[in-house]
């Protein structure tokens, strides 16, 4: 059609005419300025970081990004024992005031990079990790943003408020049919005032 192949793919020419592949047109996202992104790009960025394993980032119709985020557990518990950190399980490390101060840099540098418009402005460590057999990813480990959106709503509702914490009540499957149940009350780290400084 008119020259062109439609893949269903967004992108656009840059001066030199190359065609830049943004991401599949049904994943864009617009921020409530209607400035048009990519969620995965965003988040392949914050994956690039050797403390972040996985990426969920929100934005669509909001003032600014925001994002849920898994630290790696290998990565970050070996950083954490290398300060003398103790910790028993993933959500007691991702609890912890020195990762989140550790994850926070993170974002900073990633944020840096990143138009302002499209940085990543509140976050919060999830308390588990995401999981193919918690339908959060699929089985070839992409995103499931809607699902992950429903089943975490009181997470999301918090990015955009002014909380601090959240209190979570959840349940989980361990890999072995092990069903635990979670209550804790996870941090909203705020960036806003440090991007505006």
């Amino acid at each position: 059609r008119e020259g062109w192949l439609h893949t269903g793919d967004a992108g656009y020419l840059t001066e030199d005419g190359h065609l830049v592949v943004i991401d599949r047109l049904s994943d864009v996202m617009r921020t409530e300025r209607g400035t048009l992104f990519s969620p995965q790009f965003v988040e392949n960025k914050l994956k690039f970081s050797p403390f972040i394993k996985e990426a969920v980032v929100f934005g669509d119709r909001k003032p600014f990004l925001a994002a849920f985020l898994n630290v790696d557990p290998q990565t970050v518990g070996k950083w954490a024992e290398d300060r003398g950190l103790a910790y028993t399980t993933y959500l007691d490390l991702s609890l912890k005031p020195e990762v989140a101060e550790l994850i926070r840099k993170e974002v900073e540098k990633v944020n840096r990079e990143l138009p302002e418009e499209l940085r990543i402005r509140r976050f919060v460590l999830l308390y588990k990790l995401l999981d193919a057999d918690d339908e959060e990813l699929t089985r070839t480990g992409k995103v499931r943003r809607g699902l992950i959106a429903k089943k975490y709503a009181p997470l999301v509702s918090a990015l955009y408020s002014e909380a601090k914490e959240v209190e979570v009540e959840a349940e989980y499957r361990y890999q072995d049919g092990t069903l635990n149940r979670v209550r804790a009350r996870v941090p909203v780290l705020d960036l806003r005032a440090e991007v505006a400084a």
